[in-house]
């Protein structure tokens, strides 16, 4: 349905070539809520409005992932949940995400910022990306320094939707 849902379908843990995950990554204080500013479309999430990524430690060493979006045709929430484990080493920002059984796809921290106030994510390939929050809304020079981040790797940030997350 949403953020990591639609990785578990790709089935591809690693990043796009040439794509840095971030490292010295602290899963700690990657912890609680994401709102969700800006994605590349999808079907997992398309028409959701408002969408934010929780996440918080699962007893397995894991990440418990849930995601949540409001349907504005359907008038209803939306929620999905899932589970995320590292790659390799927890230091680096790329873990395998699923929310169908079995199946897992790629979450890769690939810009971070030092107080851990917003990130860049991207899935297993050039399709899947997402510039994430802690607030409902980004400074314009963060803003633009993601979308240089992510246009030099690559990514169509031209086709970005800038997620609504105000309630008007």
């Amino acid at each position: 349905m949403m953020l990591p849902a639609l990785l578990s379908v790709a089935c591809s843990v690693s990043p796009p070539k040439d794509v840095k995950v971030v490292d010295n990554f602290d899963a700690k204080r990657y912890l609680g809520t994401w709102y969700e500013i800006a994605r590349l479309d999808h079907r997992f999430e398309r028409g959701l409005e408002q969408v934010t990524a929780q996440y918080s430690p699962r007893e397995d060493g894991g990440l418990k992932v849930i995601n949540k979006g409001f349907n504005r045709q359907k008038l209803q929430w939306q929620q999905s949940e899932g589970k995320a484990y590292f790659i390799g080493s927890p230091q680096q920002a790329s873990l395998k995400v699923s929310f169908f059984g079995p199946f897992y796809g790629g979450y890769n921290v690939i810009e971070l910022d030092a107080d851990y106030r917003y990130a860049l994510v991207c899935g297993p390939n050039r399709d899947y990306l997402w510039i994430l929050s802690r607030t409902p809304t980004l400074d314009a020079n963060v803003r633009d320094k993601l979308l240089q981040t992510a246009r030099g790797y690559g990514f169509e940030v031209d086709k970005l939707i800038w997620v609504k997350q105000q309630d008007n």
